[in-house]
């Protein structure tokens, strides 16, 4: 036990070596910052949401050669967009809470199961389930669904664009792909029934403790269950609520601001480039960044009161890590019990 409390403390604090994150940050920053000021400069800020959820294709694959990580973002892509719409059906349709709860979980097993087998990087559903929970709760109409769609998968178009320039720049585009290594089926359902009882419960303790952004709690849950072992599970719920909870006070600085859109959109961008330069160094210090600008990102489609929003998104992410935690740890007592003669 002790010894396993000493490699938790150690993961939560060590801080990887730089590799590069500097190239994977700029291309994620062109991917998302373009978008965005096509979406300013036509006065559509109302829309930003979709194209930032659109532009997460460019986080994909950053350790994959190029033509992989292209295949790998059309594919997330798709797979944002269709979240995207899915969110948005839900709440045009005025669904009960309780089934756009279901709804983002169900996505977020299937989506896990899909990122497993074809050994997505980032892994796990994490992204799709933001989107979708986000969407779900935003007011919207048919038209919204079909404006979000389009600008969703513009956003995406454009960042996997971006990776294709680059590739062909490089001239690294004819590089033959590397077979796709399929993960074992068992392992594969195993992890995507665990997420989706993860979000699941998550999404019901928020939906019953602090009501409208109860995705919030059901993204933390994702996110603590995306470690490939216990105690890297538990590392990373902890950094998701420790670095969540030093990312409000950011976060809170910078909604007292009284900032033009320009200006939100500049700090947007630079917060999204510190966060990949840690992101994969240490989750705790990436979150500092992704705190606020998430928080950002809500109040530029819908402006709101910063002081519950604030408050929801600290307890939301506590209640989400704490059931994340707790399933990944049952999880893992069943399967030892079911590997003992």
């Amino acid at each position: 036990m002790r010894e396993r409390m000493r490699e938790a403390a150690a993961r939560f604090v060590k801080v990887a070596p730089h590799e590069g994150e500097h190239r994977v940050a700029m291309r994620v920053a062109v991917s998302v910052a373009v978008p965005l000021l096509v979406l300013v400069s036509i006065g559509r800020l109302d829309l930003s949401v979709y194209a930032s959820f659109g532009a997460f294709a460019s986080l994909y694959g950053r350790l994959d050669g190029h033509r992989d990580r292209i295949l790998m973002q059309l594919a997330a892509g798709g797979v944002q967009v269709a979240a995207m719409v899915l969110g948005t059906a839900l709440s045009v349709i005025d669904a009960p809470d309780a089934l756009r709860v279901i709804a983002v979980a169900a996505l977020a097993a299937g989506v896990t199961l899909l990122a497993h087998a074809y050994r997505w990087h980032p892994p796990g559903a994490l992204f799709a389930v933001f989107a979708a929970g986000a969407c779900a709760t935003l007011p919207a109409t048919w038209l919204t669904l079909a404006e979000g769609a389009v600008v969703g998968a513009g956003g995406a178009g454009f960042a996997v664009a971006v990776t294709v320039l680059i590739a062909v720049v490089r001239r690294r585009l004819t590089v033959p792909a590397a077979p796709v290594p399929r993960g074992r089926s068992a392992v594969a359902a195993e992890m995507a029934l665990t997420v989706g009882a993860g979000s699941l419960l998550a999404g019901i303790a928020g939906l019953a403790l602090v009501g409208t952004h109860w995705y919030w709690a059901m993204v933390a849950a994702v996110a603590a269950l995306g470690g490939a072992s216990t105690t890297a599970r538990v590392v990373r719920g902890a950094q998701r609520l420790i670095g969540t909870g030093v990312g409000i006070l950011l976060a809170a600085a910078l909604l007292m601001l009284p900032l033009p859109p320009l200006a939100v959109l500049a700090v947007a961008i630079v917060l999204q480039v510190c966060a990949e330069l840690f992101v994969g160094r240490n989750y705790g210090l990436a979150m500092v960044f992704i705190t606020p600008l998430a928080l950002l990102m809500i109040e530029l489609a819908v402006p709101v009161d910063p002081g519950p929003l604030l408050r929801d998104r600290l307890v939301d992410t506590l209640l989400g890590v704490v059931v994340g935690t707790a399933v990944a740890v049952v999880s893992a007592t069943v399967r030892r019990r079911r590997a003992q003669p």
